[in-house]
């Protein structure tokens, strides 16, 4: 079961450092790997917008704590990385708000136990 913005401190599967931002849907956090934003997709390296949702994720991951709630129904992708809902201090869910920015556009693929349609 996925957690809301006002109580993902209390319920998250895992915390960590980000020391460092791939691209606005991926990153990696100190002692947990590597993360895949689930449910969303941004722009790669060259594409327009690429800049745009990553400078947004660094600032509001880099250098900072943040909650995992890792998807229960398919925890990694076939890259090995740790799909989960991002969530950050200011705003709560990162996936949700890069859908919300149009920095993202929803990347559903089942099992998982999140709907990323339920957040726009």
């Amino acid at each position: 079961m996925s957690i809301n913005s006002e109580n993902y401190k209390k319920y998250y599967d895992a915390k960590g450092f980000c020391d460092h931002v791939i691209d606005g849907d991926t990153i990696d956090v100190r002692g947990v790997g590597r993360i895949r934003l689930v449910g969303v997709n941004t722009p790669e390296r060259g594409e327009l917008g690429y800049q745009n949702a990553t400078d947004f994720v660094k600032s509001k991951c880099l250098g900072k704590t943040i909650y995992l709630d890792i998807d229960d129904a398919k925890n990694k992708d076939r890259y090995g990385r740790i799909l989960a809902i991002v969530y950050v201090e200011d705003i709560g869910n990162l996936n949700k708000e890069l859908l919300k920015k149009s920095y993202a556009n929803i990347f559903f693929i089942p099992p998982s136990e999140f709907n990323p349609y339920e957040w726009t």
